[in-house]
């Protein structure tokens, strides 16, 4: 029998907005992305076609959803063109995010490399954005993603490529993926300091089975003021519950499918699934809500990512903003998903208490922290 959850019921939904960051742009608690391994496109001969993406995009919006996002990548840029389609005649009404950094040249076969496609330098961005305007069909996107830290351009010159990509009109604002903590803050540092645009936003992993989001990436978007939009809360689909240890380890190369196959071999993994799918019986939730509540619970959180190639997927997932799991059950599941091992500095914080002093009160900001490591005091 299920559990009574009326206490937790909420009446959370898609035009509840929230802000993004440090701006006053307001945005879904849900982004609905066309990632390649998820909705949008076939051209990789996965994804949805034009007429059901069409759907998928009706449903979100008319719950009112607003926020988008894509790549110039995604499906060879089919994510881009479709969304543009689907926009056409409601642009001042959502906020459309894309991405630049990937080379399309380098991910197909028999085409010539041209190595200034991609990368996080100024060719890079000023070709890739061009290319994703007309794609979408549209003057200006409201958020540029960095799509991926590549290591090679100098950060002054990302920023400052940035800033004028805004100054220009073609971008509102900018924002970072895929980047490691010391990047992001570095990034935003020199841009205030120089007058420059700054992100306001960090996509990222996080799910129950990768929370090394927590350790430094947390904390600098909380100081930094940095939304963050996490992907792959339910972890490329093993935490929808649907596979077994026989069946995931028959699944077929495709991207999914060998990320389902490899979360399948960590034994760990199978007991969070566990978890997650005995609290699901308790909310009389699907496993994939828990999970996706969970990931919304967290500190500093502002709109994951859901992927959805069908109706029914994409109201599962929006089903999730109907409930908050109990601060019992999401112990629970930060129990069974703790990691096996916490990295330093973040291993010695445990002992700051010894060393600084007891029940000294720790900024707000930073309650995760000090609440993963047992340090301080929050005041409520």
């Amino acid at each position: 029998m299920a559990q009574d959850t009326s206490s937790i019921k909420t009446a959370k939904a898609l035009d509840d907005y929230v802000l993004l960051g440090c701006s006053g742009l307001r945005v879904s608690p849900l982004c609905l992305g066309t990632e390649i391994i998820f909705t949008f496109g076939e051209q990789w001969g996965i994804g949805a076609n034009k007429e059901e993406s069409k759907k998928v995009f009706d449903l979100y919006y008319e719950r009112g959803g607003n926020f988008f996002d894509t790549a110039c990548n995604y499906n060879d840029g089919e994510g881009e063109r479709f969304l543009g389609d689907y926009v056409s005649d409601k642009r001042s009404d959502v906020v459309i995010a894309t991405k630049y950094t990937c080379n399309t040249t380098s991910m197909q076969k028999d085409v010539r490399l041209n190595p200034n496609l991609g990368g996080n330098h100024r060719k890079s961005l000023v070709e890739n954005l061009n290319e994703s305007l007309k794609r979408l069909n549209m003057s200006y996107v409201d958020i540029l993603y960095v799509h991926i830290y590549e290591f090679r351009t100098p950060i002054e010159e990302i920023m400052r490529s940035l800033d004028d990509a805004v100054r220009s009109g073609k971008v509102l604002y900018v924002a970072a993926s895929n980047f490691p903590s010391w990047a992001l803050a570095r990034a935003n540092t020199f841009a205030e300091l120089r007058g420059w645009s700054s992100f306001i936003g960090l996509q990222t992993r996080y799910s129950l089975l990768d929370r090394s989001l927590e350790f430094d990436l947390q904390p600098a978007c909380a100081e930094l003021d940095v939304g963050i939009i996490p992907w792959g809360a339910v972890a490329e689909g093993f935490l929808t519950g649907k596979h077994t240890r026989e069946s995931a380890a028959n699944l077929k190369s495709e991207h999914r499918s060998h990320k389902v196959a490899d979360h399948s071999k960590v034994e760990k993994n199978w007991k969070i699934l566990d978890d997650v799918i005995t609290v699901s019986k308790e909310t009389g939730r699907t496993p994939v809500q828990v999970a996706m509540n969970w990931v919304q619970q967290k500190p500093g959180i502002t709109s994951p990512l859901i992927g959805a190639r069908t109706v029914t997927q994409l109201e599962e997932n929006l089903k999730s903003l109907e409930f908050k799991l109990t601060p019992e059950q999401v112990k629970r599941l930060d129990e069974a998903s703790k990691p096996a091992e916490i990295p330093f500095p973040n291993s010695f914080v445990s002992n700051y208490d010894r060393f600084i002093g007891k029940n000294i009160e720790v900024p707000r900001k930073f309650e995760a922290i000090s609440t993963s490591c047992n340090f301080g005091r929050i005041n409520l």
